[in-house]
């Protein structure tokens, strides 16, 4: 199945909990065997228990790609160096330190907020090894929260404007569709987390929203 619909740790906003970065599922360590195994199941990618200073916050702290991840400076020393056994690291400064929420990205672009310095996304996209842009999403600054992004495609809040969706395309070089979670929510990156293969949605999503996201995100 392609598709799925759960909750982590109790709560359906599975993007803040899970971060996705190319074949490696960074999940929260709390998590039990029975619900490890469903994700590992699901998706069919590396499991990698983790927390980011402490934190099960993992899709609001943490993004990345093959080439590179971004992780909020509450990383401890031990967090860099499991994180560096993966790839290379960069480490978002304090005030704009939420990295799952501040950027979405994939193996071709990433998409920065406007509240990191033009010098920050660059060193983003530097480490990402993809072209990196400033870019609000439907007017928030938390693009992590308004986007869900794989290698063929994006799903957007519904409220993205026709430039930011083009600006989008262009980096991501992958279409751009709207969509909600969780029964109308349109903060789609906080409610779904997904690979290239396989999403996982947040418990309520209606069907509808389901074959949206989909579509969306190529997993047909």
């Amino acid at each position: 199945m392609s598709i799925s619909t759960g909750d982590i740790l109790g709560h359906t906003q599975i993007g803040v909990y899970l971060s996705v970065v190319d074949k490696v599922l960074f999940y929260p360590r709390a998590l039990d065997d029975a619900a490890t195994e469903e994700l590992k199941s699901a998706f069919d990618l590396e499991m990698h228990p983790f927390l980011v200073g402490g934190s099960s916050l993992l899709g609001s702290l943490l993004s990345g790609n093959a080439k590179g991840i971004a992780v909020a400076d509450i990383a401890t020393e031990d967090d860099l160096d499991e994180l560096t056994s993966f790839s290379d690291v960069v480490v978002m400064e304090s005030g704009v330190n939420a990295a799952g929420n501040l950027i979405e990205c994939n193996a071709h672009g990433a998409v920065v907020s406007p509240v990191v310095p033009q010098n920050g996304v660059d060193m983003i996209g530097e480490v990402l090894g993809v072209d990196a842009i400033r870019s609000k999403v439907a007017g928030h600054d938390t693009v992590g929260s308004m986007l869900v992004a794989n290698g063929n495609g994006v799903l957007a809040h519904p409220d993205i404007s026709r430039s930011e969706a083009k600006s989008i395309e262009s980096v991501m070089k992958v279409p751009v569709m709207v969509g909600t979670v969780t029964f109308g929510s349109p903060y789609v990156g906080a409610g779904c987390a997904a690979s290239d293969t396989h999403a996982l949605v947040g418990a309520g999503s209606t069907g509808p929203e389901l074959n949206r996201i989909e579509d969306a995100l190529g997993l047909i």
